[in-house]
């Protein structure tokens, strides 16, 4: 087991895993750029080394700094958590070439996956469903109308590389096509300097629905459940839950054990989610993160499971500690990002916080760095707490988040609360039928 691992993340999520660090007798050492110099992961690790300034470039993305880092304060792991440097390929490579553990997927695994028209083509391979649409990057503009036209409209355009929705176009109708497909190339190129696309049918009602996966590298893989990610604005995920209230017991195997078939044959090593779209009894794939997920607590509520530690453990060289037949799915749990941002526009709200009380009691987990007086700068992303409430089935736990939103208080800043205390109430929400659309079909009605 590592004696020392450092934390190559900011935040939340930073303070999640010096929690299990600290669980497993693990020192810490958390990285942080000038802006997060009084940071909550920065005030509890063991040891702490400024790598920066506060434009990420600069710090949580400056490679050779973590690295100083990690030799100086003689450090044997690192975890990237999410986001940041998590599913750099080149990043974990060289972590591994520099004598130390990236405490994640392979190099080959992230790059793989990392590419969706590549990761498309491996999990097709694979015997994962797939959208219907493009076997690879289309670059001639007359090619793609004809595979266009021979999927059917509408259809989306997509960047290759990066995702948030950035080179992403929807095309209703054969006339917009061509003006579509140079905006989506032109938004792509600039986003990840990357223009190449692919095409994809465009389904109108459907569920976001991922299997979170674990493997020990050996062909020896688990799957945890599912997650409903439905609740999207901009293609960005406000509210998960587990189970979908979508999916029966049947679906559920039936998805679970096409995963887990297909990373088994590729020993897939590390924590993984396979996203895929729901419609009509249909599963089709979307996309495959190879990391931790800012929503890995509901999964941990409905298993008993602590993924974190069972990463650092595999990581580590220790195989699973678990097998397919010891999952026990128990109860319902919901997890809301909560973001410093206004609850109607959206407007990132940085700054001071004033009074901080988070919700407790029975099935109330919160996620935060936050504290009374923590300056939160306006240099990231906005998400500053995770709400995640367990019950023992769905209405259980509706009605214990109504009271745990309720308790919440963030002063001195916006936050997103009111936005998640009115969403609940709404009978579509409260009856499980809704979409990866009916979040924004809302908020056009009511703001």
């Amino acid at each position: 087991m590592f004696e020392k691992v450092l934390i190559a993340n900011r935040g939340e999520i930073a303070l999640r895993l010096h929690r299990a660090c600290r669980e497993m007798g693990i020192r810490t050492v958390a990285v942080h750029s000038t802006a997060d110099t009084d940071a909550m992961h920065v005030r509890l690790a063991d040891e702490s080394v400024c790598i920066g300034p506060p434009p990420a470039m600069e710090s949580y993305l400056n490679m050779p700094s973590i690295l100083a880092a990690a030799e100086i304060t003689g450090s044997e792991g690192i975890h990237p958590g999410y986001g940041f440097l998590s599913e750099n390929a080149d990043f974990a490579n060289i972590v591994e070439e520099h004598g130390y553990t990236f405490i994640g997927p392979s190099a080959e695994h992230i790059r793989t996956m990392g590419d969706k028209i590549t990761a498309k083509q491996t999990v097709r391979e694979l015997g994962i469903p797939v959208v219907p649409g493009s076997d690879g990057a289309v670059n001639d503009a007359d090619e793609a109308r004809a595979l266009a036209d021979d999927i059917g409209y509408p259809v989306l355009i997509k960047a290759a590389s990066g995702g948030g929705g950035r080179g992403m176009k929807l095309v209703r109708q054969a006339a917009e096509f061509e003006t579509a497909l140079a905006a989506a190339k032109t938004e792509s190129k600039a986003a990840f300097n990357d223009d190449a696309v692919y095409i994809e049918k465009y389904l109108e009602r459907p569920r976001h629905i991922e299997v979170q996966v674990i493997g020990d590298g050996t062909g020896k893989v688990v799957h945890l459940g599912e997650r409903d990610c439905s609740l999207q604005r901009n293609n960005q995920k406000v509210l998960e839950e587990a189970p979908s209230p979508a999916l029966n017991d049947a679906a559920r195997k039936k998805i679970g054990q096409t995963v887990v078939d297909a990373l088994s044959r590729i020993n897939y090593t590390s924590l993984g989610t396979v996203e895929f779209l729901y419609e009509d009894g249909e599963f089709y794939f979307i996309e495959m993160n190879t990391r931790l997920q800012v929503e890995h607590p509901i999964t941990e509520a409905i298993t008993g499971i602590d993924l974190v530690r069972e990463q650092i453990r595999i990581a580590a060289g220790a195989p699973l500690s678990f097998s397919q037949e010891d999952i026990r799915f128990s109860g319902h749990a919901i997890e809301c990002r909560v973001n410093a941002e206004h609850p109607t526009t959206f407007v990132p709200s940085p700054g001071i916080v004033g009074d901080f009380h988070a919700p407790g009691g029975l099935g109330v987990r919160v996620d935060s760095a936050l504290y009374a007086g923590y300056r939160i700068p306006p240099n990231y992303d906005s998400l500053i707490a995770k709400l995640v409430v367990h019950g023992s089935n769905r209405n259980d736990c509706l009605m214990r988040l109504n009271r745990a939103l309720g308790e919440f208080v963030v002063g001195g800043i916006e936050v997103n609360i009111p936005l998640h205390e009115q969403m609940i109430q709404q009978q579509d929400f409260i009856d499980g039928d809704y979409h990866i659309h009916w979040l924004e079909d809302f908020l056009g009605r009511h703001n």
